[in-house]
């Protein structure tokens, strides 16, 4: 039998989100009904509100929760009702041609719910990244969620299945820094600490922070950075080659996303060194003009980064453990706690620059 619990959506471009009755259906098979206690705002909800991602309104908003399986439909073997869980926005098919070979975690066919949640009046809701968990039980395909250890905070791990997750894979999984790397991250929000936090425990020993915000660099320091930039002060390029012994950077990140961001990550690595993009563009955005002759006479990779190339299943057990031990300090990416009445605030805060996470809790 459904249910019908609050939710955050956002009805039409840029209009203030609401916290509205939303109807949730029982599992059906492969489905899993999860009680959600905590959700990141990330800055994906905000492009969803914006119409930066499409315009399927109403979406329903949220993605970056941690919650307790409630229920679970016909077939479902990953999970089980009690199973405390983080939410992702990848679950994996198993059958397609990156899943046969072994690479589950570029998985070509991930799947969402099948059923719709709905507004009272029946109006299919749109979840974000297909989970929608600002709200107090949400509708999932089982493999979208992950078990972790129950002991771990969920305000903390939840953030695990989008931002931190994203910008720790950026730099472990996609980027490979080695130990002994430098490595440069250009944008210090959630994303781009996340990947300085990865390059640490990877063992990178010159970590460089690029943001216009002095706050923003002062927070990255926090997460592992041994320098920082300010790009409002000077030539971000010649600032990284000139604390890399005028080389440039084994591995740059850009965590904005702009074509800006992107050609100064270019331009900043060493000969051979590698270029990950994390950060999200918008559909305009063009990559910038640069010489073919010098993409092929600097070498080394030009590469993007989906969800930091994570295996959700593999990922986001072992970080919590490193969480849990005292080694990645998830705690420090959560700035606030709110509640469902406080979304809209929280985007204020985000735009603004004076948060790194606010996180609902439930």
């Amino acid at each position: 039998m459904s249910q019908t619990v609050r939710g955050v959506i956002a009805r039409a471009k840029n209009a203030p989100v609401e916290v509205v009755p939303i109807i949730v259906p029982d599992p059906g098979p492969g489905e899993a009904v999860v009680k959600i206690q905590t959700c990141g705002v990330c800055h994906t909800d905000l492009h969803y509100k914006q119409g930066g991602i499409n315009d399927d309104f109403p979406f329903l908003l949220g993605h970056e929760a941690a919650g307790t399986v409630e229920s679970v439909g016909p077939g479902v073997t990953e999970v089980a009702p009690g199973d405390f869980v983080v939410l992702n926005w990848r679950a994996v098919c198993g059958d397609c041609r990156a899943c046969r070979r072994g690479r589950p975690q570029y998985c070509f066919a991930t799947h969402n719910a099948k059923q719709p949640m709905t507004l009272e009046d029946g109006t299919t809701l749109s979840p974000a990244l297909g989970i929608g968990a600002f709200i107090e039980k949400t509708l999932v395909a089982a493999g979208q969620c992950t078990k972790v250890d129950p002991a771990a905070r969920p305000a903390a791990v939840g953030l695990l299945g989008c931002g931190v997750m994203a910008g720790i894979g950026a730099a472990i999984n996609t980027g490979n820094v080695q130990r002994g790397d430098s490595v440069a991250v250009i944008g210090c929000g959630g994303v781009g600490d996340g990947a300085i936090a990865g390059a640490a425990l990877a063992g990178a020993t010159t970590i460089i922070a690029v943001d216009t915000d002095d706050r923003k660099l002062e927070w990255a320091k926090g997460f592992g950075a041994t320098h920082t930039v300010n790009a409002r002060e000077g030539d971000v390029v010649e600032a990284i080659q000139g604390l890399t012994g005028g080389f440039g950077a084994d591995v740059v990140i850009d965590a904005v996303g702009r074509p800006e961001t992107w050609k100064q990550a270019f331009y900043a690595r060493d000969l051979a060194g590698t270029v990950v993009l994390v950060g999200v563009p918008t559909p305009e955005m063009k990559i910038p003009e640069i010489p073919l002759l010098d993409v092929f006479g600097r070498g080394g990779a030009l590469k993007s980064s989906w969800y930091g190339d994570c295996l959700p299943t593999r990922d986001f057990p072992m970080l919590t453990e490193l969480y849990r031990q005292g080694r990645l300090d998830l705690d420090a990416f959560v700035s606030e706690e709110i509640g469902l009445e406080q979304v809209e605030e929280a985007f204020t805060k985000m735009h603004r620059g004076d948060v790194l996470r606010s996180v609902v809790v439930l």
